[in-house]
């Protein structure tokens, strides 16, 4: 038995069976000046694995569960299926537990802020996961978490770069919100602000980068804000990181006693 489930691999070379391959960056050595990119996967909303994390996710909102591990409900094929979460987790308001041990995930959408009985979150070993949405931060009981800090943009101990962000825009008319390139964008859709939770299509959209520490560990966060005033209305960093919004790129990173 193991404290993840079933999704847990003990052999590393068998890891191809439920993950993709990522090269974004080398994870095991520093690379200060390469340059990373957001992942470009969709998600094939007619894949079955997609079908039944649907279904496991009405079933979690039904019985009012504690605790989600919906990964263990899926084949190794379906598992690799799925490169995000359905908004309808949105809808998951009793769970206190998320685990996506070993998940094949490129991204989380912003819904997860909606899950506001989270307490523990437990992505580790997701190692394509290199972000989180700032609407993590809403879950303000979420106070321990397990996630592999190497494949985060900016972590402390690689000091990987963040991929560069899109220029401000004072009007979204002319962007397709619900049809974006996760390329550009890290997403395919946005609704509404990270910070206010106004609709985005109301307004403008500045994209900004920072990095928080949520639960236990510190995250990097994408925020899609649709003013100046909710840039100036975001915390500072977390300590030995950039402490203020920032575009991503080369930035310059603080050095601390730790690197």
């Amino acid at each position: 038995m193991n404290r993840w489930g079933d999704t847990s691999d003990p052999a590393p070379e068998r890891r191809g069976f439920r993950q993709d391959a990522c090269a974004c960056f080398d994870q095991s050595r520093p690379h200060p000046l390469a340059r990373v990119g957001f992942h470009t996967e969709r998600q094939d909303t007619s894949a079955p694995g997609w079908l039944r994390l649907l279904e496991l996710i009405d079933q979690a909102a039904a019985d009012g569960r504690e605790e989600f591990r919906p990964l263990v409900e899926l084949s190794p094929e379906e598992r690799r299926q799925i490169v995000t979460l359905p908004p309808s987790i949105a809808r998951l308001t009793m769970v206190k537990h998320l685990v996506l041990y070993g998940s094949n995930l490129v991204r989380i959408p912003p819904e997860i802020g909606a899950m506001t009985s989270l307490e523990e979150f437990t992505p580790y070993t997701s190692y394509r996961l290199h972000w989180f949405p700032y609407e993590l931060t809403r879950c303000q009981k979420l106070s321990r978490s397990t996630v592999s800090t190497r494949a985060l943009f900016g972590n402390y101990k690689l000091r990987p770069p963040f991929p560069r962000l899109q220029p401000d825009l004072d009007s979204v008319t002319e962007l397709a919100l619900e049809d974006l390139d996760p390329g550009r964008w890290g997403t395919t859709a946005i609704h509404r602000c990270s910070v206010c939770d106004h609709p985005i299509e109301q307004a403008g959209l500045q994209q900004m980068w920072i990095s928080l520490r949520v639960a236990t560990d510190v995250l990097p966060l994408l925020v899609n804000a649709c003013s100046s005033a909710c840039v100036a209305a975001l915390p500072s960093g977390a300590q030995d990181y950039i402490h203020t919004p920032h575009k991503g790129g080369r930035a310059d990173q603080p050095r601390s006693n730790r690197d």
